[in-house]
């Protein structure tokens, strides 16, 4: 077992919490990304993210192979791992031991990212997260908890977070 998973996470994240909190640039990161095209097709790339590297291609509907992840499959990826292990963070930090469980649904309208009519939205119209919480005690926690909990999930998720307030998106492009 690592060290981290030895110690309790309050323990762990107090020494990070005063630091940051003395140090707020401490806290600062940038986290980032590289896509390479992986197949001569065009239809698949690696996406390095420095400590890993995750294949994506096309969804079938827009033409690519169809036996791994596309973009899509990946952001929704993204935030049921994001609601996952901030929900799992929280509900420690509230001195509770659950079972949680995590599922992720959006909804695209393929014609749009296509070009098929210019009426269809490109990126999901709709996106569904559903979190079950199953105390492992078998007890319901009581409603000011439950409501608590959820509200700091939440509140606490990255990805929940950068999705419902976006943030500004800058490009650059360099095209030779």
């Amino acid at each position: 077992m690592s060290e981290s998973t030895d110690r309790d996470l309050t323990e762990i994240q107090e020494p990070l919490k005063a630091e940051y909190e003395e140090n707020p640039e401490a806290a600062k990161v940038t986290l980032s990304a590289t896509g390479s095209e992986q197949a001569e097709e065009g239809r698949a790339c690696n996406v390095d993210i420095g400590r890993a590297i995750y294949e994506a291609e096309l969804h079938e509907g827009a033409g690519g192979p169809g036996a791994g992840a596309c973009s899509g499959d990946l952001l929704l990826g993204a935030l049921a791992a994001c609601s996952q292990l901030t929900a799992q963070a929280v509900a420690e930090n509230f001195g509770f031991d659950a079972e949680i469980s995590v599922e992720v649904e959006g909804d695209l309208d393929l014609r749009g990212t296509m070009g098929v009519t210019a009426d269809a939205p490109v990126g999901f119209e709709d996106v569904r997260l559903s979190i079950d919480v199953d105390p492992a005690d078998g007890d319901a926690i009581d409603p000011d908890t439950a409501a608590a909990f959820e509200r700091a999930t939440e509140r606490y998720c990255v990805v929940y977070q950068t999705l419902v307030n976006p943030p500004e998106i800058e490009t650059d492009w360099n095209v030779d």
